[in-house]
This record gives C-alpha cells, sequence and structure tokens, in this order.
C-alpha cells in the first residue's frame, strides 16, 4: 500500500513538472510570433559596430551588428536565447546580409527565434 502511495505521488510530480515545462516554453509565443519587424535604412549609418536587444521572455537576446559602407557585414550573438539552435541563427544572419535588411523570411523550424533576433537586429540599426 505504502508502494503505492510513493508511486501515485512520483506519476504527480513528473505531471506537475511536464505542465509547468510546458506552460514555460509556450508563454509569450503568440506575442512574439506577432511582432512586426520594420524594415532598415542603412543609407546614412555610419561604420561601426551596433548592439542590439530584444527583451522578451526566453527568447531575450543581444547582438552585435557590424556595418561597413554602409552595409552589415557581420552579426554576431552577444547573449543567445534559451534553447538556441546555432542553424537558425546561422541562416537567418546570412539571409539578412545578403539582402542587407531586416525584411527576410525566418527561419523554418525557428520562426519564434528569429523573430527575436531580427527585432535585436532592427533595435541596434535603428537607433
Amino acid at each position: 500500500m505504502r508502494a503505492f502511495k510513493i508511486l501515485g505521488f512520483t506519476i504527480l510530480l513528473i505531471v506537475i513538472a511536464g505542465a509547468a515545462g510546458v506552460f514555460y516554453l509556450s508563454r509569450g509565443l503568440d506575442e512574439v510570433l506577432n511582432v512586426s519587424i520594420s524594415s532598415v535604412d542603412l543609407s546614412e549609418t555610419e561604420d561601426g559596430v551596433y548592439k542590439g536587444s530584444f527583451d522578451f521572455g526566453r527568447w531575450c537576446n543581444e547582438l552585435n551588428v557590424t556595418v561597413e559602407n554602409r552595409k552589415i557585414t557581420k552579426i554576431e550573438i552577444e547573449e543567445d536565447v534559451k534553447f538556441a539552435n546555432e542553424e537558425v541563427s546561422r541562416l537567418l544572419f546570412q539571409k539578412v546580409i545578403e539582402k542587407q535588411n531586416t525584411t527576410v523570411d525566418t527561419v523554418s523550424g525557428g520562426t519564434v527565434t528569429s523573430k527575436a533576433y531580427l527585432k535585436s537586429i532592427e533595435d541596434a540599426l535603428n537607433k
């Protein structure tokens, strides 16, 4: 009988922990998914390294955007999102550098994370 109580209590704890994990992972998902990304104008941007950030739940991040000759040449992560995926950031930054703007398609499978990075890039270049 005691073993069943311990087993039941253990199962209950696992269910509660799982529910809390799902809540944490999905909290704010819709808000970030619906964030609008504005284009950037590099026509008067001086050479330099510009710091940008986005601060929302697990998608908080800080980036450095390097501009040379009014072109984005490099994007580096200073502080990454929780549960980062290197492939998402690499592909997205490549798209931004190729297009020279933040109005690019997000990376499939990393839409919310892509939007968080794009907001940081926008923040850096619109200061």
